[in-house]
């Protein structure tokens, strides 16, 4: 029993985490600005990758999409959004990757 109750645990951070003070966010914006991120995507606009308001809004009804970008952010992905593949950033530790992901879906036009 306690083991299926981690991963629960961990899944509704992300939910809890959702909303985020505007200090988390800014701190988030400052992490994704030193990881790179802001090399491929922007707030709003579609630089190499999509924009974190795009992809707010494509997955805003989706309570998995916290978990799904942050294994994205890890992984990489191919295809979510046309040709060029986002590469893997499997050197961010996981609580980064995780405020990351949760800060992304706050991102509004």
């Amino acid at each position: 029993m306690r083991y299926l109750i981690l991963p629960l645990l961990l899944l509704s951070g992300f939910a809890q985490a959702a909303e985020m003070s505007a200090a988390e966010q800014a701190s988030a914006k400052e992490l994704a600005q030193a990881s790179g991120c802001l090399s491929c995507h922007a707030l709003t606009e579609k630089i190499v990758g999509p924009a974190y308001s795009s992809v707010a809004e494509k997955y805003k009804a989706d309570a998995d999409a916290p978990a799904a970008l942050a294994q994205s952010i890890q992984y990489g992905s191919k295809g979510k959004w046309g040709r060029i593949p986002m590469p893997p950033h499997a050197s961010l530790n996981p609580e980064d990757i995780k405020t990351l992901a949760t800060w992304v879906m706050t991102v509004k036009k």
